[in-house]
């Protein structure tokens, strides 16, 4: 009996070292496109000082527990197209006058915040025009998801009521004291 001669074929007229050698060339190909993405479009760190941040917690609590025993809360519109923004504020008011101005002053800060990238931030003041009743001007026409924050315009806000919406929003958006704003 011959056997027939067994025809070798050299490595490179193989088909499986080159899907084996296609799927590394893919891998790192796609590695370097994502590294080369990452760095671009690096959107930095959102906060600096997380231990800072963590420290400051308690304060944070403290203006939502505030915000929460006067029963405040807040409707906000943006009009999209206007850029106009319309706040009434709620709530129960102490009785004397310097308690009054302390609830409601003349301005008040709205911090839009973005989720994602600090550089997008914005705080903008808003005036008011009746007992209850803030206005203001949003910079440009908002797109996407952001937090919001409502306190007033002073060094030593004493509340705070948060709430978060996606824009453009046609419904009002609630602002409610920190501990009640997520439902």
């Amino acid at each position: 009996m011959t056997s027939m001669p067994q025809i070798v074929r050299p490595w490179y007229k193989e088909p499986w070292p080159w899907m084996m050698l296609g799927v590394l060339g893919s891998s790192v190909i796609f590695g370097i496109t994502y590294l080369v993405m990452s760095i671009v479009t690096f959107d930095g760190m959102v906060e600096d000082d997380y231990y800072k941040e963590g420290l400051a917690i308690n304060q944070v609590l403290e203006k939502d527990h505030r915000a929460a025993a006067l029963g405040l809360s807040a409707d906000l519109r943006i009009d999209d197209l206007t850029g106009d923004i319309s706040l009434e504020l709620r709530g129960t008011v102490p009785g004397t006058e310097a308690q009054h101005r302390e609830i409601r002053p003349q301005q008040l800060a709205l911090a839009l915040i973005f989720p994602a990238q600090d550089g997008r931030d914005h705080t903008l003041i808003l005036e008011r025009v009746r007992d209850n009743h803030y206005v203001g001007q949003a910079p440009r026409q908002l797109k996407y998801r952001w937090y919001l924050q409502l306190t007033p315009n002073v060094a030593d806000a004493n509340w705070r009521l948060t709430g978060e919406t996606r824009f453009p929003s046609q419904e009002p958006i609630s602002l409610k004291p920190g501990n009640q704003a997520k439902g």
